[in-house]
């Protein structure tokens, strides 16, 4: 009997490794454990390409691609420069955060790709066009007003509609050049476009991403109702213009806002975010199946834990990277993961001044963080991710801070202060009302290694800070960072690599390196 159960035991234990091995091999949701939220999605022929919101950051509409819906890379941004105005280029007080270009639409039409999108911040709608959606080069066409939350569909009798708007939904045609809306074509689509949802809502419908399968037009939106969770909302016509019926599509866990994809071998999909506390929202795959020509979203009506799907390498570093900021001659673009807090001040960067390094040089002075110029960022990922960085501040002058930081608008940073003649290694907590230090230890050498370790795991949500002399001793320095997801920056932490003055402008420090680990740093 003794044997029997041993055996039993044994055969349980070998079959959970097994299923356990077998999970690891599947797909995991999230797809992507980092920010990139409003994806909008196309495949052409065997590969997807995806582009997403950066509102605020320069470049601006990352391109992403991918062979098999899991494994993503960055590889190319729509635009560099979102406008020239001050809250875009952080000038007279002004600025960009939580606004800039939000949702995109990615298409493909007759060997062009496009992507559309709109910012509130500079009035305008923008189309973005392309042969080569990789290397570009883009062409840029604007148009005013700036339409909320736009869908484009390229029609088959050669119309080109777009809709747009929240709770009420709108759609006109489109200019055949796109340069604009046709006169006279502007009507409400669906009046109440909340309603299968209930009557008390929160978030109107918006989010707006059109498809024609079969012939039928399917119209994906997210809607809120109050006390509940964001939810996914499909409208059906047969006509673009109605009459559209629609439905409660999948409500759980607050996976929302996105739209349909096929594979190359007939399979559905849907493809979502999840809004996931302070690394930011992050993108979900849905299987889908059709019923009664409805896309019936989730398995049992829940977001599956696991995809028969390719599992994922991870983001490293394709969608985020390490860089030793080493150049070949003549070499001075930075990797595609890297974005700049704000459009950057081109001179007042450099990876040629020193070779083997970054350099960033004060352009004017300013008091914190939030308002720095030429702030060069990268997403932080989940569960648990570590940033490092060496800097040399031989150059700093009175009044500089340099460093390290986590960007949202209750931010933390571990960097050198110039004050007095002295350098001094400080972590520093910050928001609106100002900045905050927390610790300071005198510096007494011109190179510091700084360290970032971030914890998101079940929404944690918690940082911590260290620096060390040798590169191999680590001291942590300050009070945790409790990090928290806020609307006015509508994003993700991210690191950030930074120099600003509050005395006189003209100081610069040296960056050696910056490395990214999904690991957390030694607790010490």
């Amino acid at each position: 009997m003794n044997r029997f159960y041993a055996h039993t035991a044994l055969l349980v234990l070998l079959m959970l490794q097994f299923s356990i091995h077998a999970q690891k091999k599947k797909a995991q949701n999230p797809i992507l454990f980092t920010d990139v939220p409003d994806a909008s999605m196309v495949r052409v022929r065997d590969t997807y390409y995806m582009s997403s919101t950066t509102m605020h950051l320069s470049p601006g509409v990352p391109i992403m691609k991918s062979k098999d819906l899991i494994n993503w890379e960055v590889v190319n941004y729509a635009y560099d420069r979102l406008g020239e105005v001050d809250a875009i280029n952080l000038e007279n007080d002004e600025s960009a955060y939580g606004r800039g270009s939000w949702a995109s639409c990615i298409r493909y039409h007759n060997g062009t790709f496009y992507v559309f999108t709109f910012a509130a911040t500079t009035g305008k709608t923008y189309v973005y066009s392309t042969k080569d959606i990789e290397n570009g080069p883009w062409k840029e066409t604007t148009f005013e007003p700036s339409y909320h939350d736009l869908t484009v569909h390229f029609d088959d009798d050669g119309k080109v509609y777009m809709i747009w708007g929240a709770g009420k939904l709108m759609i006109a045609e489109l200019e055949n050049d796109l340069s604009g809306v046709k006169k006279g074509t502007e009507r409400v689509l669906i009046e109440n476009a909340s309603a299968p949802a209930g009557d008390n809502i929160m978030l109107g419908a918006e989010g707006s991403q059109l498809f024609k399968i079969n012939g039928k037009y399917y119209l994906f939106n997210i809607t809120w109702p109050r006390g509940g969770m964001r939810t996914v909302l499909i409208h059906r016509a047969d006509n673009i213009h109605g009459p559209w019926e629609g439905k409660l599509a999948l409500q759980d866990k607050g996976v929302a806002q996105g739209g349909l994809i096929d594979t190359p071998d007939g399979e559905w999909f849907s493809y979502l975010f999840r809004d996931y506390g302070s690394v930011g929202r992050i993108p979900y795959i849905v299987p889908v199946k059709w019923k009664d020509g409805w896309p019936i979203l989730g398995v049992d009506g829940k977001v599956p834990d696991t995809l028969n799907l390719p599992p994922s390498v991870g983001l490293i570093p394709n969608i985020v990277a390490s860089d030793e900021f080493e150049r070949k001659k003549n070499d001075s673009k930075l990797p595609l993961v890297w974005q700049w807090n704000h459009n950057p001040v081109e001179c007042l960067w450099s990876l040629s001044d020193r070779k083997g390094f970054l350099r960033l040089t004060a352009g004017r002075t300013d008091q914190t963080l939030v308002a720095t110029r030429n702030t060069l960022t990268q997403r932080t990922i989940g569960p648990i991710c570590t940033g490092v960085t060496s800097i040399d501040v031989s150059n700093m002058k009175e009044g500089d801070n340099a460093g390290l930081a986590l960007l949202q608008k209750n931010y933390g940073w571990v960097g050198v202060t110039h004050e007095n003649g002295n350098n001094k290694i400080a972590m520093v907590l910050g928001n609106d009302e100002g900045e905050k230090k927390i610790e300071e230890v005198t510096l007494h050498q011109k190179t510091i290694y700084l360290k970032a370790s971030c914890d998101f795991t079940n929404k944690k949500d918690v940082a911590w800070f260290y620096y060390s002399l040798d590169n191999k001793n680590w001291k942590k320095i300050g009070s945790e960072l409790k990090m928290s997801y806020t609307l006015p920056h509508f994003m993700g932490y991210r690191y950030g690599l930074f120099n600003y003055a509050t005395k006189e402008a003209g100081g610069f420090v040296d960056f050696d390196y910056f490395r990214i680990k999904n690991e957390l740093t030694e607790m010490n």
